[in-house]
């Protein structure tokens, strides 16, 4: 018998025969930002890249990284971390583009961070408000070992300086894709975990991309319901030892 995995594939292609002419309700279009107005916020440096690394250099550095030295992340290099993997690269006509490519430009992905050593900023659980570039404070503390048990025991997260943890907000591609919109959201997160890897390599450091973890887990984790919003990828990231 076919498993769940195997009816998703089939169950989500698109047939040309079958293809329907929906018209989208714009009215009813979720949004594309997740907001923490009572959180203490905390303003990032503009994103700046001072190395001078060639896209081929990046590419050919470029590996998975597990094992992370004590040396603590700047607030610059998180900065472009997170410009890099999900900030705002431009604006035209109105919309606000990133610099990964999104199907329909809908963002279905929020990003969350455990921060276990960045200068500047105290060990906690935080969110990435991409429109002012600030970090919502969820909650303070140490997460490391929470962080590196819902990653299905990867000692790594509790080593590293940040753990990056990627939730989707499935509605805001089903509001247009419907059920199709499953295939997308786990390719706009892999583009996200592509340009963090490579980025992390321009600044000297080092990244490793989790896929294993304990859903509930890491939901829990960042406060989330694991029904409308759920996590479903990391990447722990770090001075290379």
């Amino acid at each position: 018998m076919d498993g769940a995995g195997d009816r998703f594939q089939q169950e989500t292609k698109y047939h040309r025969e079958r293809m329907s002419g929906k018209r989208l309700d714009w009215g009813s279009r979720p949004e594309i930002y997740k907001e923490y107005p009572g959180s203490h916020k905390t303003k990032l440096p503009d994103p700046v890249l001072s190395q001078n690394m060639s896209l081929d250099q990046t590419l050919r550095m470029r590996q998975s990284i597990r094992h992370f030295s004590s040396e603590p992340m700047t607030q610059e290099q998180l900065s472009y971390l997170l410009w890099a993997s999900t900030g705002i690269q431009r604006v035209d006509r109105g919309f606000e583009f990133r610099p990964v490519p999104s199907a329909g430009a809908l963002y279905p992905i929020e990003t969350y961070l455990t921060v276990n050593n960045v200068e500047g900023i105290t060990k906690g659980v935080y969110h990435h408000s991409i429109r002012g570039h600030l970090l919502d404070e969820l909650k303070l503390g140490d997460y490391s070992k929470e962080t590196a048990h819902a990653a299905l025991g990867q000692r790594m997260c509790a080593t590293a300086a940040v753990v990056f943890i990627w939730a989707a907000v499935f509605n805001r591609s089903k509001w247009k894709y419907e059920q199709r919109a499953y295939r997308y959201i786990y390719l706009d997160a892999g583009h996200m975990a592509q340009n963090l890897a490579l980025a992390t390599v321009s600044l000297e450091l080092g990244s490793c991309q989790i896929a294993a973890l304990y859903d509930d887990e890491a939901n829990s984790l960042v406060g989330v319901d694991g029904i409308e919003e759920s996590v479903i990828y990391m990447t722990a990231v770090g001075q290379p030892r």
